[in-house]
């Protein structure tokens, strides 16, 4: 099982909490002309990502239910195939709706799923793996409410920033050693050194955050082998 002394003292429940009311805050407050904004997802707009919001709520009801092989198989009838197809789907599901009623439906589904992965606690919850500790889970889904809030373009204070780049980036630590086991991976000060053969990447904290979470792009200075090889994503 994966090392995650990275995620010792971090509380991911509250951390999810703080997250998911930093996206409720700002969405409430977009206009019109806020909704169709093109977001750093590739082809989504602010509303788009929104769906996608919604549409992971319903993944994460089915992870509390126990319910997410029916789930995913209710995908696959319909094409999705893989992440991209099976996001795809998801947002489609919610582009009927306005704005309005979509960040209803997530606001309270987001409120409901939280509720139960802190009375879940320590235990686990069904996942596309099998079983999984319901902390890791959490820390998994806020770091991905973070990485969108990031997306859409919701402003981080000068306040914020220290102690939520910290988290992040103990967080991208943990994921990428659980996801590529083969990486060594060692840390000092604000700077992680990535460490694979006898090739060594070094990044800062936000480096970091955004080449695990696949936000890195051919403006980063890195290669386009190193920034797959730093990814989580698929």
């Amino acid at each position: 099982m994966t090392d995650d002394r990275e995620l010792a003292g971090l509380n991911p429940f509250t951390l999810l909490d703080t997250e998911a009311g930093r996206l409720d805050a700002f969405l409430s407050g977009l206009g019109e002309a806020g909704w169709q904004r093109a977001s750093r997802c590739a082809g989504w707009t602010v509303r788009d990502v929104l769906g996608h919001l919604a549409a992971s709520e319903d993944y994460h009801r089915a992870c509390l239910d126990g319910t997410v092989a029916a789930f995913l198989a209710g995908f696959a009838e319909r094409g999705g195939t893989d992440l991209d197809s099976v996001n795809a789907l998801g947002v489609a599901d919610y582009a009927d709706l306005s704005p309005a009623k979509v960040l209803a439906r997530w606001r309270a589904a987001s409120a409901d799923n939280r509720r139960r992965f802190r009375e879940r606690g320590d235990g686990t919850v069904d996942t596309s793996i099998g079983d999984y500790p319901c902390r890791w889970q959490a820390v998994h889904v806020a770091a991905e409410l973070a990485t969108h809030a990031d997306d859409i373009g919701v402003p981080v204070t000068p306040g914020e920033h220290p102690e939520r780049a910290a988290w992040r980036a103990r967080y991208s630590r943990f994921a990428l050693a659980e996801a590529k086991p083969q990486l060594k991976i060692r840390h000092a000060e604000a700077r992680t050194a990535v460490i694979d053969g006898s090739s060594t990447a070094e990044l800062g904290d936000d480096e970091l955050i955004e080449a695990v979470m696949g936000r890195l792009d051919e403006t980063s200075g890195f290669s386009a082998k190193l920034r797959a090889l730093l990814s989580m994503m698929p």
